[in-house]
């Protein structure tokens, strides 16, 4: 009796070890995404450009200040290629006021243009299943989404930044 509880005793202590390793590894995986945007953040704040926070930058470019989750802080933007790559810390999907979903990976990119974003990786929306976001446009009180077929939705829904839902998986 003694050996058959060590060993269901010890299958039990490795399984929950594996899991625990595993979880550690994730987390460094998510730290390290952090750390590298927000390091080029320091680097340049140290060179003395302070940058603008995200919604700052979205307004600038005329695009809806509420696109990404409240806590997609961590972003670069270079002004020469317009390229803006976004961190978010978890992959999460966000609710609007008109009920649409978009959901983030925990890396998104695209090239900002005044009243686009284009060429985007790293955002889907729900239309009948999960479509990938490929491009969002600002036409005044419209923002349009084009995720396989073009989706137009009211600006106002996304003018106040949310917090994003943590889901499993992108």
């Amino acid at each position: 009796m003694d050996q058959i509880l060590n060993k269901v005793g010890s299958y039990w202590f490795s399984q929950k070890a594996n899991k625990e390793i595993n979880s550690v590894g994730d987390d460094i995986n998510s730290l390290s995404n952090s750390i590298e945007g927000g390091a080029k953040w320091l680097v340049n704040k140290l060179k003395g450009k302070m940058q603008k926070p995200l919604p700052e930058l979205l307004k600038e470019y005329d695009l809806a200040i509420g696109i990404f989750p409240r806590d997609a802080t961590n972003y670069e933007f270079n002004e020469e290629t317009k390229k803006l790559v976004v961190f978010i810390p978890e992959v999460c999907e966000v609710g609007y006021r008109d009920s649409s979903v978009l959901r983030f990976s925990t890396t998104v990119t695209g090239y900002l243009e005044k009243g686009k974003l284009a060429e985007i990786e790293g955002i889907k929306t729900k239309v009948w299943v999960w479509a990938k976001v490929t491009a969002i446009t600002s036409d005044g009180s419209k923002l349009h989404f084009t995720a396989g077929m073009k989706k137009t939705r009211s600006r106002e829904a996304y003018e106040v930044q949310r917090d994003g839902v943590i889901v499993d998986k992108f």
